[in-house]
């Protein structure tokens, strides 16, 4: 292969310099070849048994390598391949492992992976302490968990692997971003190959053609079959382009196999078509056959010159699927799909000036993606500031905002972005953390539907196999429809990509969150699956239009419209809106929609008529009113009446913002009970005492704030008596009785102590009123001895001492020298340890 003579070189280099750049176009052998060179030219082991100590050679750290595919397809091709290459099977030293199919062993030495693999076992292992090569193929895709993930692989090389090595490979980079890459991983070298490839002769449409694109490329296949003695390969945008340009060929009665090939296809079938055939055949494909496998015998390609992309609106805050154009770079990709093997030929659908007029490169996926699982991954993964995450091309700073504020509309983190219990359960569920949130939501509502609840997941995750199915009378829910569709047809072989996504689902969901013992609510309808939905998709929630019930406005503000799939017609003042893609007339197209009642919606999306803020003017709570549809406000207004939980609950908000400016900490008695009790903490921390730090008194505030109005009824508070009561009775006790307010002295006096973190209490104390004291004071469970400040009968300090036995035994007679000279009247004994103590 045209990489093999480069091999020694990428081993070499990211070896001694960590990582490295490798530019190779199709044909090069990249995906196949420098996987196994960098197994070779170092020890590694398997990816499930630990090293056991002491059997590593001495510099050697033998770890498995780990080689990231975008699609779960290209993982199965390429470990396929290079196991047959080395001789071995699959799941023995050459495995793989994506969603729904794993092949890996104790043997598993180079192990092929989907993004959202490597991505949980991040979660699980945050230092990769079992890898010791991660490899990004086909980078040039630029899918936004690619860019995140060589984020988060190289911040931990950073930070704490130097030993960890990255390998990113690319078809079709152009020069500025690879030298980028290479800037970002330490200014590593960019090693390039040449490819293999037969020559192409690409042709272009003598004029625009602007026919449905089935019409266009079946016309294609029809003429370029004659003229080809291999394979054809015809790229289209989607899975519904495909099954009518099949559905057209068929009708033409053309000899041929039909192939289709796509991301959602069944594993079987997908392998299938990566088979050469028994006679010429055609393979309908998506962009999942553009890179990283190799499609046998093929020598025609038309390409339609269209994807359909994601698309993020930060408008609507809803994500599309949108058909588009593709880049010069893709259609580079396709062509040379035809010239693997022999000459060929390409067709593209499209003019040579509007291939002119195409953007060289798709823009990175994740400018242009809903970045809420991205972030979510990030937090838990330990970011505090997503804004400081090392990005090699940060997304914007908008999107990764929406993304935060959606996080904590779901639940999933709290107000400072830390990750709560339900977000941590949300991540171990391989979906969207609006599908997770919607499976545990119902799962708790529904407990015994769980496989229903399950199968609705699959199918909000999975491509509508339905679309043309769904008749009949005016529904409630066009999704409900479809599950009853699914449950009905269990056995339709086009659905068991939906049926494994529900047993796959129904597992994560087992472990994220066991099912509760009873099925309290009795739930498990069709209500409580879309009161579920809603709380999943709050931001998808939309409200009909007075005029016109097949309209409707999002709560983001956007207007929305029922296609002519969507069954729902005018049941309910609201809707969700579960499919949305397409405009008609400035409005976002609804194909798949529920009838939502205003009681199942969370009351944060509801209408709030009453309103109490805080006006940081006056540091004080004072009433609104607004009228609001799931955040928007329409309208504002001051009110005079404001009631007391709403004013609590304002206050609370305003002052977790502000805690040390909001309360009392400073004044004497809470800032003397704080002393005592953080002192005793950090002396005892078998008491478990709380410190009442920042977030601990945040937590405290909806109590505090009960019955207040202002910062300034705040400050008039006895804080630390409040505080002091939130400590259970034994702690109250521990903390009066190991560090106590006061010193009883043995003369009856009640002295003040005086507490400082990290140093030992101060008793300042008259030296005749501790005659008596044979030794000092100890607190803390007699681990601490008292720091005495003794002072003399004018109380002017003339000993500082924490052995008082000592200071009797001989520093006392100097002082008492000079202090029965000064003071003749008070009693200065010879045995201060067995005298009467004197108070007066």
């Amino acid at each position: 292969m045209p990489i093999d003579p480069l091999l020694p070189d990428v081993a070499a280099t990211a070896r001694q310099r960590g990582a490295v750049v490798l530019r190779a176009p199709p044909g090069a052998g990249k995906t196949t070849r420098v996987p196994v060179a960098l197994l070779d030219a170092a020890g590694v082991r398997n990816a499930s048994a630990p090293e056991a100590p002491g059997t590593a050679s001495p510099g050697a750290r033998q770890q498995t390598i780990i080689m990231l595919e975008p699609r779960r397809l290209a993982a199965r091709a390429a470990a396929r391949w290079i196991a047959r290459e080395r001789g071995s099977k699959v799941g023995a030293e050459i495995g793989y492992q994506v969603r729904f199919d794993k092949r890996v062993s104790t043997a598993t030495r180079l192990l092929v992976v989907t993004e959202g693999i490597l991505l949980r076992r991040l979660q699980r292992d945050p230092f990769l302490d079992d890898i010791g090569v991660v490899i990004f193929d086909e980078f040039h895709e630029r899918r936004a968990d690619s860019d995140l993930l060589l984020a988060m692989v190289r911040r931990v090389q950073q930070e704490a692997r130097p030993d960890l090595q990255i390998v990113v490979m690319s078809a079709t980079l152009a020069e500025s971003e690879t030298a980028a890459i290479a800037s970002y991983l330490g200014n590593v070298p960019v090693l390039e190959s040449d490819g293999r490839h037969f020559p192409v002769d690409t042709h272009y449409l003598d004029r625009i053609d602007d026919r449905r694109i089935p019409d266009k490329v079946a016309d294609a296949v029809v003429t370029m079959l004659p003229t080809t003695a291999g394979d054809l390969l015809a790229f289209l945008p989607g899975v519904g382009e495909i099954e009518r340009t099949a559905a057209q060929l068929r009708g033409r009665q053309v000899d041929i196999d039909i192939v289709p090939l796509y991301g959602t296809l069944h594993a079987d079938q997908q392998d299938a078509a990566l088979q050469p055939g028994n006679r010429q055949r055609v393979v309908l494909a998506t962009n999942v056959a553009e890179t990283s496998v190799t499609v046998p015998g093929i020598t025609a390609v038309i390409d339609s010159g269209m994807v359909r992309r994601t698309q993020w609106d930060l408008n609507n805050g809803m994500e599309q699927l949108v058909l588009t154009e593709t880049s010069q770079a893709s259609a580079d990709q396709r062509a040379g799909r035809a010239g693997r093997t022999a000459p060929g030929t390409a067709l593209r659908l499209w003019t040579e000036r509007q291939h002119s007029q195409r953007a060289s490169y798709a823009a990175p996926e994740i400018a242009r993606t809903d970045l809420t699982a991205v972030a979510l991954q990030l937090l838990s993964w330990g970011e505090r500031d997503l804004s400081q995450f090392p990005w090699f091309e940060a997304p914007p700073a908008s999107h990764v905002a929406h993304a935060i504020g959606l996080l904590e509309l779901l639940g999933a983190i709290d107000a400072h972005q830390h990750v709560t219990d339900l977000g941590h359960a949300l991540l171990q569920i391989p979906s969207h953390p609006c599908v997770a949130r919607f499976l545990i939501a119902a799962s708790e509502i529904a407990p015994v539907h769980r496989e229903r609840v399950a199968l609705l997941a699959a199918l909000l995750e999975e491509r509508d196999p339905f679309r043309s199915e769904v008749r009949g009378a005016v529904t409630t829910s066009d999704l409900l429809d479809r599950l009853q569709l699914a449950e009905n047809h269990a056995r339709r072989r086009d659905l068991q990509g939906i049926f494994r996504a529900r047993d796959q689902l129904l597992g994560a969901l087992g472990e994220a969150r066991p099912a509760p013992e009873q099925d309290s609510t009795g739930a498990g309808s069709d209500a409580a699956l879309l009161q579920a939905l809603v709380l999943g998709f709050p931001h998808r929630l939309a409200r009909r239009r007075a005029n016109d019930p097949r309209r409707a406005v999002l709560a983001s503000g956007r207007g929305v419209r029922l296609s002519d799939r969507s069954r729902v017609h005018d049941e309910g003042e609201l809707l969700l809106c579960h499919d949305v893609h397409g405009e008609r007339d400035g409005e976002l197209l609804v194909h798949c929609a529920s009838a939502i009642e205003l009681a199942w919606l969370p009351q944060a999306l509801i209408t709030t008529h009453k309103r109490t803020v805080f006006d940081t003017q006056r540091d004080t709570v004072v009433g609104r009113q607004e009228q609001r549809f799931a955040g928007l406000v329409v309208r504002t207004t001051d009110t005079g009446a404001v009631d007391a939980t709403s004013a609590a609950t304002c206050l609370a908000e305003a002052a977790a913002g502000d805690v040390y400016r909001a309360l009392p900490l400073d004044n004497d008695p809470c800032a003397a009970f704080l002393a005592r009790l953080r002192w005793l903490r950090g002396q005892m921390p078998e008491l478990q005492l709380p410190a009442f730090n920042e977030a601990e008194l945040i937590e405290l505030l909806p109590g505090i704030c009960s019955g207040q109005r202002s910062f300034r009824d705040l400050q008039r508070l006895p804080l630390h008596e409040i505080l002091q009561a939130q400590l259970p009775y034994p702690q109250q006790q521990a903390l009066q009785r190991e560090a106590p307010e006061h010193y009883v002295a043995p003369s009856g006096s009640r002295i003040r102590l005086q507490y400082e973190a990290d140093r030992a209490p101060v008793l300042a104390v008259r030296i005749q009123e501790v005659f008596g004291l044979a030794e000092s004071p100890r607190l803390a469970g007699g681990r601490v001895p008292l720091v005495l400040h003794l002072l003399a009968p004018n109380y002017r300090p003339q000993q500082v001492t924490d052995d008082l036995a000592s200071f009797w035994q001989g520093t006392y007679f100097e002082v008492r020298k000079e202090l029965r000279r000064r003071y003749p009247k008070h009693p200065w004994p010879e045995e201060p340890w067995n005298a009467r103590a004197i108070r007066k």
